[in-house]
C-alpha cells in the first residue's frame, strides 16, 4: 500500500548510511517530506537527493543543533510529524577498558543525542495544525535487553534508550494523547557500523559468520528490513502503539543466544 505518509514532515538523524539512510529513503518512498542529518555531509546530501528532501549537518549531542534542526524544518515546512531517533555509534571496550572519555561520547551521542530529539520534537508536535499528533522512533538495540560484554557503554546507552522510550510515551499520551514514541531493537544488521566492528576485531570473516549465525534466523537484516520496522511505527497504522519494543532480531533474544 503505496502513500503511508503522505502530507508527513519527517526528521532522519543519523540518516548519512546504514538504517538511516534505508529509513529516509522508504519514508521518501510512503510520500513523506524527509529531512536527513547526519555529520557526513556528503553522503548525507547524497541520500537526501535520493529521498528528494533536504540535508542538515547535524551533531545530535550539541542541543544547539537539535534546535537549529527542528526550527530549520518548521520553517520549510510548517509541522514535524515523525522523528527517526537513529544517528548512534559503537565503540567497542569491556567495562574494565572503558575510558570516561569513551563513555562520555558514547553516551553523549546514543542516549543523550535521543533525549535532545525526543525533548525538541515534542515541542514541535504539541503545536502541529489542527492538534498534537506526531510519531518519535528511537533506534535502540537488542542490547537494550541483554549485555554485550565488549560494548560497556554501548549496552548502557541502549537499555537507557529503551526506558528513556517509555517516559517519553508516557508523558506524552497524558498531556497530548496522539504523541507516540517507541524503540526499534535491532539484532545483527549488515550495516557500515558493524562492519567496522567486525573489522576491528582482528577476524572480520569469523565475526560476521558468527552474528549471522547466532541468530535463528540465520544470516543479518539489511538495513531496509529496518526501514520497513521504522514505517509502521512512523505510520497511523501503528496509532494505538506507543511505549513498546519492537524487536527485529530474526529470533535472537527468542533463543536466548549469547553476546
Amino acid at each position: 500500500m503505496a502513500g503511508r505518509l503522505n502530507g508527513k514532515i519527517a526528521i532522519v538523524t543519523g540518516g548519512a548510511s546504514g538504517i538511516g539512510a534505508s529509513t529516509a529513503r522508504i519514508f521518501a518512498r510512503e510520500g513523506a517530506k524527509v529531512v536527513v542529518t547526519d555529520v557526513q555531509d556528503a553522503k548525507g546530501e547524497a541520500v537526501a537527493r535520493e529521498a528528494g528532501g533536504t540535508f542538515l549537518h547535524q551533531d545530535t549531542s550539541d542541543e544547539a543543533q537539535w534546535t537549529r534542526t527542528i526550527e530549520s524544518t518548521l520553517v520549510k515546512h510548517g509541522r514535524l510529524d515523525i522523528l527517526m531517533n537513529n544517528a548512534g555509534v559503537f565503540m567497542g571496550a569491556n567495562i574494565e577498558e572503558t575510558s570516561l572519555e569513551l563513555w562520555n561520547k558514547v553516551l553523549g551521542i546514543n542516549l543523550t543525542g535521543v533525549m535532545l530529539g525526543c525533548k525538541h520534537a515534542i515541542g514541535a508536535m504539541k503545536k502541529n495544525p489542527g492538534a498534537p499528533k506526531g510519531s518519535i522512533v528511537n533506534v535502540s538495540s537488542i542490547t537494550g535487553f541483554i549485555g554485550l560484554a565488549n560494548g560497556a557503554a554501548y549496552t548502557a546507552s541502549k537499555g537507557g534508550v529503551r526506558l528513556l522510550t517509555k517516559s517519553v510515551a508516557v508523558h506524552c499520551a497524558r498531556l497530548y494523547k496522539n504523541i507516540r514514541c517507541n524503540s526499534l531493537h535491532p539484532g545483527a544488521i549488515d550495516t557500515p557500523m558493524n562492519q567496522a566492528a567486525f573489522d576491528a576485531s582482528g577476524d572480520p570473516e569469523g565475526t560476521r559468520a558468527f552474528f549471522s549465525s547466532v541468530q535463528p534466523i540465520g544470516r543479518m537484516a539489511t538495513s531496509d528490513e529496518m526501514g520497513e520496522c521504522a514505517l509502521f511505527l512512523a505510520s497511523d497504522e501503528s496509532s494505538f502503539v506507543t511505549g513498546t519494543e519492537l524487536v527485529a532480531d530474526g529470533g535472537w533474544l527468542a533463543a536466548s543466544g549469547p553476546l
